[in-house]
């Protein structure tokens, strides 16, 4: 590679993504689970900045609260930008300026359409040209929902998650999200349904987790009501257990005209499946009337992309 830069400043988007469909099997001896999910990339993005610098920096801010984000080595997109360095043998940093607009801690993945952001953001700024089966060998290292991000659209991911195939999905599905103040985390839901299940509270968990296939039907036909009808989450009574409160928003969403409502990954991001745009603007003003924040998104949409 060059010691030259191959840009001044280089601007990617990365989008939030939707579990359709998330089956989640028992733990596993090291404390993590497989999974079957059917991911869908939508209108919701995170924007990141990559400009050269000598050390690795970063600044955060949003429309969301993004007060709980580390600003240092912590944060995935600055591990995503050192593995990138590592990797090429760039012996310089980057300044890394993100807008959030994803919930954070919100079961959309925000954390990883950053990370997502970066490795395609600093691959573009240091000239790497790694490549794509490259880009998603990396994301892999940094987390399950990382190459999803990376790839966008419509997918099935299975293992823990990062194993992926593209699904066939046909036309546009329309999602009304109602996000939370406050933010769940991830292992933390997982080990709430491990109680649950461990209780027999819920079912237990799958030994070898799928995605339904009615769902991928449903995706390929572009038929929302037949996808209202199969769409599940698993982690959702976890979540809300957890948060008593999202119950009564989502039996609201779903007395409003919604075809179907579900907890987004480990919440608390609830989503709500609408038939078509129009009746997604309804929905979302119902809910605002009803004194909750709705945003209206739709999917898919393509994964991280340098903008401009």
């Amino acid at each position: 590679m060059s010691e030259a830069y191959a840009a001044a400043r280089v601007h990617v988007r990365a989008p939030g993504k939707l579990n359709v469909f998330f089956e989640v099997g028992d733990v596993q001896p090291d404390g993590y689970h497989d999974v079957a999910s059917a991911y869908q990339a939508v209108s919701l993005y995170e924007d990141v900045w990559a400009e050269p610098s000598d050390d690795f920096t970063i600044a955060v801010s949003g429309s969301v609260d993004v007060s709980g984000v580390p600003a240092d080595d912590r944060n995935l997109a600055v591990r995503a930008a050192r593995l990138v360095a590592q990797r090429i043998g760039h012996t310089g940093g980057v300044h890394l300026d993100i807008v959030k607009h994803v919930p954070v801690a919100g079961g959309m993945g925000g954390g990883s359409a950053d990370a997502a952001a970066a490795l395609v953001a600093c691959d573009a700024l240091w000239g790497a040209d790694l490549g794509s089966a490259e880009l998603h060998r990396l994301a892999a290292r940094l987390g399950a929902d990382v190459p999803f991000a990376l790839m966008g659209g419509t997918a099935i991911g299975v293992g823990r998650g990062d194993q992926l195939s593209p699904a066939l999905a046909k036309g546009r599905v329309d999602w009304v999200l109602v996000p939370s103040g406050d933010g769940l985390s991830t292992p933390e839901v997982y080990a709430h349904l491990d109680r649950l299940r461990s209780s027999h509270d819920v079912p237990a968990g799958a030994d070898a987790p799928e995605v339904d296939p009615r769902v991928l039907q449903a995706l390929r036909g572009g038929d929302a009501t037949a996808l209202a009808e199969h769409i599940r989450n698993d982690l959702q009574a976890a979540a809300l257990s957890l948060k008593p409160d999202l119950r009564e928003a989502l039996e609201v969403g779903e007395a409003s005209g919604a075809l179907a409502g579900i907890v987004s990954g480990s919440g608390p991001t609830l989503a709500f499946l609408a038939a078509d745009a129009e009746s997604a603007l309804e929905l979302q003003v119902t809910l605002s009337a009803a004194g909750y924040e709705a945003l209206h998104v739709h999917g898919p949409v393509p994964g991280a992309r340098v903008v401009g």
